[in-house]
């Protein structure tokens, strides 16, 4: 068995679940390749269809394209995102064949909407499996064509069956972590290892690995409305600009921290009492692997608006679309024992954070049905 996952770069999240399978295949003693689908595609194709992802998000226009996407989108109409994919289907047909593969597994739609096509083309011996890291079946997913897909919970059957995804065809296995936001050390332990104080309140902001959101005012308001029992760390992804002004605004306290890129991301979810991050489905799976208390912030409009409404109706996360709101809420768990752990019970009961595991070994199963 050789498997190769195909992500692309359009945010981490869908990197971070391949490199959670991969982690678990070689645990396994299982070959395993992880590629980006684009690099298959002309550089500029690529290079285009990164920046139109960034500018759309930080532009705030990727809702009305996720609209546009489920009103044209259906399992009979094949959309413009599979026309542009399917665009190095032949390139990538040749890298697996020359390279010997048997499985993809896909947790992206780019390489899911190319590998489609090119099974339909060439008709390799090949099993792919896609995943879905988002609480929702996002558009044009109906219109790729793996063996199985792999969502995030059985709630969401119904969703992806209406979108035209054949029920047999879903696994609902959960959205593949890392295993170290899995066995981690006691949060006194983790704080002892970051430098972070025992007897004060910890407060962690995680804005994804662009840096989105309005960060500054929601660190100024956490800051004006605590004390100096509570401290305020702030992970600020690749946004230099954000951090950099952070700095300089807080260069008089010691309460606000500003985190440059860490590995350490899981032990400063695990020290935290609260989280605030915006809610892509990835870092908030991943919250719930650590058992921290989450407050959901400002999501980008589309599969981010459907992951807080996933969570919160659960009682895995609280938000509000009013950034005062957000502020009050997180307190308010800030400073309750029993809310911080009666959400803690609920991203136990709702959570599956085995689920990069699972995955693999239901792929491995299914090479002995070949």
């Amino acid at each position: 068995m050789k498997v190769l996952i195909l992500s692309t770069g359009t945010g981490e999240g869908h990197n971070s679940a391949a490199k959670a399978i991969k982690e678990q295949f070689e645990k396994n003693g299982i070959s395993c390749v992880m590629a980006d689908a684009l690099d298959f595609a002309s550089e500029k194709a690529a290079s285009y269809g990164r920046k139109v992802y960034i500018w759309s998000t930080e532009k705030g226009v990727f809702g009305g394209a996720y609209k546009v996407g489920k009103a044209i989108s259906s399992s009979r109409h094949k959309s413009p995102v599979y026309y542009a994919n399917k665009l190095y289907a032949g390139k990538l047909y040749d890298y697996i064949m020359q390279n010997g593969f048997d499985t993809v597994v896909m947790p992206h739609l780019f390489p899911a909407e190319a590998v489609t096509y090119m099974m339909k083309k060439y008709h390799p011996k090949l099993k792919s499996y896609f995943i879905a890291t988002d609480y929702t079946c996002i558009p044009f997913t109906e219109e790729t064509n793996p063996d199985y897909f792999f969502i995030p919970h059985e709630d969401l059957l119904p969703e992806f069956v209406k979108r035209g995804i054949p029920e047999e065809k879903l696994i609902p296995l959960g959205i593949p972590v890392s295993e170290r936001f899995v066995r981690l050390p006691s949060a006194e332990e983790c704080r002892r290892r970051l430098g972070i104080d025992c007897d004060k309140k910890c407060v962690l902001i995680m804005t994804g690995s662009m840096g989105y959101g309005n960060v500054e005012s929601m660190v100024e308001k956490l800051f004006c409305r605590t004390n100096e029992d509570t401290c305020i760390y702030v992970m600020g992804g690749t946004n230099e600009k954000l951090k950099t002004a952070l700095r300089q605004r807080y260069a008089d306290t010691e309460r606000i921290v500003i985190l440059d890129f860490t590995d350490k991301a899981q032990e400063y979810m695990a020290a935290a009492d609260v989280l605030f991050t915006k809610p892509g489905g990835l870092t908030s799976t991943e919250a719930v692997a650590a058992g921290v208390p989450l407050v959901h912030t400002h999501p980008i409009p589309g599969c981010e608006e459907r992951n807080v409404a996933f969570f919160t109706e659960r009682g895995m996360s609280v938000s509000d679309k009013n950034e005062d709101e957000v502020i009050r809420k997180g307190l308010e768990l800030l400073e309750s024992d029993s809310m911080r752990e009666m959400m803690r019970r609920a991203q136990r009961g709702h959570g599956k954070p085995d689920a990069a595991r699972r995955i693999c070994e239901f792929i491995m199963a299914q090479e002995n049905t070949k």
